[in-house]
């Protein structure tokens, strides 16, 4: 499998107070929530699958930041690219802004991989995957 970096596009139509694991709870906003990650591991981009399949059937306990709020919110959709340069915090500082400090970035020095948009991201992502010079794709989840 081809590796990669990634972004989940996640919707909460509602105010909602999530524990995420040792972080503890968090007031999550109505809005969209960007996750970057990356998936440069021996799956590659198949992590994403796993992502959507944790989505969807609950098949474990959750282990990691964003699947506490997978648990809550609407996975909307999947933007990735092809690498294999670690470029996840790349990319999440190329969508900077609004974040939850601390989330999903345990094995680095960012800020945050998780930011918060009041309006669809997806236009957005993709100029950020352009500006660093690889081609996405992005997968609607059902």
């Amino acid at each position: 499998m081809n590796k990669g970096i990634y972004t989940l596009i996640l919707r909460l139509s509602e105010q909602k107070d999530i524990r995420i694991g040792a972080l503890g709870i968090i007031s999550f906003q109505p809005g969209y929530y960007i996750y970057a990650g990356s998936a440069l591991g021996s799956g590659g981009l198949s992590r994403v699958s796993r992502h959507i399949r944790f989505y969807h059937e609950r098949y474990r306990k959750a282990k990691w930041h964003i699947d506490y709020l997978m648990e809550e919110a609407v996975l909307e959709k999947t933007i990735c690219a092809e690498t294999g340069d670690r470029l996840e915090c790349v990319l999440a500082a190329g969508i900077s802004g609004d974040c939850v400090e601390n989330f999903g970035c345990s094995d680095c020095d960012c800020k945050s991989h998780l930011f918060f948009r009041e309006e669809e991201p997806t236009e957005e992502i993709l100029s950020v995957f352009k500006k660093m010079g690889l081609v996405s794709h992005e997968h609607q989840v059902k």
